[in-house]
């Protein structure tokens, strides 16, 4: 069992995270303790805001008083209601936390069903609670409750809250939404990119795609995402999906937010250094496109490569999975540019929208420990919560809008990005 948790200032904004999926039936109320709830015992934002109130305004002085805790047991765990109810009690009790209001919620959403618990780190009389030893203390318990309800032990790196086990999405299996909320939810959240092309290139490894729509609807500007599943040759299949459909975690204000953040993350850490030299090795080692992509796969990495209908390379991108970063071939420098990778490909007979065959996948995954890396990777899940336009502005996105073709999409952004470094290469 691994319990996680995160310190934020906005109670509404956890609050309103798991409410959301109680809307959308992907989670339920459990168990409540403290917070006012409708004659009907259904939850309430106002009630549950209210009952936060006396604790909050005690305190005006913690900048963080406000704590959001996922338990999420082995997959191979068979957990009641009930018994999640008694561990989320148990737990908080054990904490510190078992006379302070708390929400329990169980998350559905997932492979693996998990729960989360919503309370705040001030008592009723403003006193902060303490928390410097909240870490060892959780393990502990976590590891007393495996043993009280004979449960699975699990460390943190066996297993990630929001990582099912990830696989290319079959659209004959069905429940495509699902499917798809499931891939793009960990890929969001776990992998850093910059822009959405790349965001589009990993999905494309799992079969899916995203396009970015904007316009105007009812004279109100809006900005949206609409996913849909893609065959090996990369062609879309059945309807596409909007993201407020699937939920507000994959959606537009989402996305910008980790776009945001890979950007800084990338530019002040060094995460081309190891690439260059797998890259480097790949081409040096050349024989045909298969071996190449094989080459990348025991280091783990991949690649997407985009072409013309006249089967010339005009662009590369690359998908780090041991450091979790996908980005162009050009910002690892010239000699890693689209052209380089057209002179080297032109002999070969593949085409070169390349989607990268499941046993290559598999290989990568499992040489480079993709899992666990992915399982690491918390620092975006911690902020989240935090950040209010990643769980409280609601979808804009009213209608899909044009049903632009991958293609088309991909060379009118590539024209937009070279005609902005043209614009700032002449001082503009």
């Amino acid at each position: 069992m691994v319990a996680k948790i995160s310190k934020g200032s906005s109670l509404h904004g956890a609050l309103s995270y798991n409410e959301e999926k109680v809307k959308e039936d992907q989670a339920k109320v459990l168990f409540s303790n403290r917070v006012m709830l409708n004659r009907d015992g259904s939850s309430n934002m106002y009630l549950a805001n209210q009952s936060f109130a006396p604790y909050l305004n005690a305190n005006k002085n913690t900048e963080k008083p406000v704590l959001h805790i996922s338990i999420n047991p082995h997959p191979d765990d068979e957990v009641s209601d009930d018994m999640y109810s008694e561990i989320a009690q148990t737990y908080m009790q054990k904490m510190g936390y078992g006379d302070q209001p708390y929400m329990v919620y169980k998350h559905e959403d997932l492979d693996r069903k998990h729960i989360h618990i919503v309370t705040v780190n001030v008592d009723e009389t403003g006193k902060k609670i303490d928390d410097s030893n909240n870490f060892y203390q959780s393990k502990k318990i976590t590891r007393e409750l495996e043993q009280t309800y004979n449960l699975h032990t699990a460390e943190k790196k066996e297993q990630s809250e929001e990582l099912p086990k990830l696989k290319r999405v079959d659209y004959q299996s069905g429940d495509i939404k699902k499917q798809i909320g499931n891939t793009a939810k960990a890929l969001i959240k776990g992998y850093r990119f910059q822009s959405v092309n790349e965001y589009r290139a990993l999905l494309s490894l799992y079969g899916v795609t995203v396009e970015e729509i904007k316009g105007e609807a009812k004279g109100k500007a809006y900005n949206g995402l609409v996913y849909s599943a893609i065959n090996d040759n990369g062609e879309k299949i059945g309807n596409p999906i909007k993201a407020s459909v699937i939920g507000k975690s994959v959606g537009y204000e989402v996305l910008q937010s980790r776009l945001q953040y890979s950007t800084k993350y990338m530019k002040e850490n060094k995460v081309f250094d190891s690439p260059k030299l797998i890259v480097r090795s790949a081409i040096d080692n050349y024989t045909d496109k298969q071996n190449f992509l094989s080459d990348l796969a025991k280091n783990g990495m991949s690649v997407i490569f985009r072409g013309n209908t006249e089967g010339r390379i005009y662009g590369a991108t690359f998908i780090d999975h041991q450091n979790l970063t996908v980005f162009n071939g050009s910002k690892m420098g010239k000699e890693f540019s689209a052209n380089v990778f057209n002179e080297l490909l032109k002999d070969d007979n593949n085409q070169t929208k390349e989607q990268l065959s499941t046993n290559i996948l598999e290989k990568c995954d499992k040489e480079s420990n993709l899992r666990d890396k992915f399982a690491g990777n918390t620092q975006y899940d911690n902020n989240q919560y935090e950040n209010d336009n990643s769980t409280l502005l609601p979808s804009l996105l009213e209608q899909h809008g044009t049903d632009y073709e991958a293609e088309a999409f991909a060379r009118q952004k590539e024209a937009e990005e070279k005609k902005r470094r043209r614009m700032r290469f002449r001082g503009f």
